[in-house]
């Protein structure tokens, strides 16, 4: 018997393809709603970045296509989670899911840190964690799916790894720089 408890909701959510890659696509357009202006402002436009930082018009194109590979990684895990009967396999789909939310609420928070508060270090803790929790959740997700989310998730973990050597990197070439809007 496992001892982690989804919400039937949570699990309700992703069951559905089109909520599962609608919550996580809705919650990324929402959390990024404010960053168009924000990339116009002297503040951004003075930051000092490290090489590599790709053009702006990228992010708009990569996310969303992130968005809907996680949440359908997310519809396949629970799909195995309801008709797995290994007890192993059920644990590792539970914490994953878990951690499935638990990397989706640390990524709606990054953008309004890092834009809208211009909190450029809580959002690299923010973006780690985030980093970490989706490579845990990734392998968790890896064996009780037979790699299927894998496929789905590894992008993602790659794009994560790279937007926390940007945050980085933008931390450590602007920790003292005062704050302008």
């Amino acid at each position: 018997m496992s001892t982690i408890h989804i919400p039937a909701i949570l699990l309700a959510i992703p069951r559905n393809p089109v909520t599962a890659l609608g919550l996580p696509l809705a919650l990324g357009l929402f959390s990024g709603a404010g960053t168009a202006k924000v990339v116009r402002s002297s503040w951004y436009e003075t930051l000092a970045v490290p090489p590599g930082r790709p053009p702006r018009q990228v992010f708009p194109i990569v996310w969303p296509a992130l968005y809907l590979s996680m949440g359908y990684a997310s519809h396949l895990a629970v799909k195995a989670l309801d008709r797995t009967v290994s007890p192993s396999a059920r644990d590792d789909l539970l914490l994953g899911i878990a951690l499935y939310y638990a990397q989706l609420s640390m990524n709606f928070v990054w953008s309004p840190l890092f834009f809208n508060f211009k909190q450029i270090g809580l959002a690299l803790v923010d973006s780690v964690l985030l980093a970490g929790t989706t490579y845990y959740m990734t392998k968790l997700f890896d064996g009780a799916t037979n790699s299927q989310t894998t496929y789905f998730l590894a992008p993602y973990c790659a794009w994560l790894t790279f937007a926390t050597y940007l945050n980085g990197g933008i931390w450590w070439l602007n920790n003292s720089k005062p704050k302008r809007d």
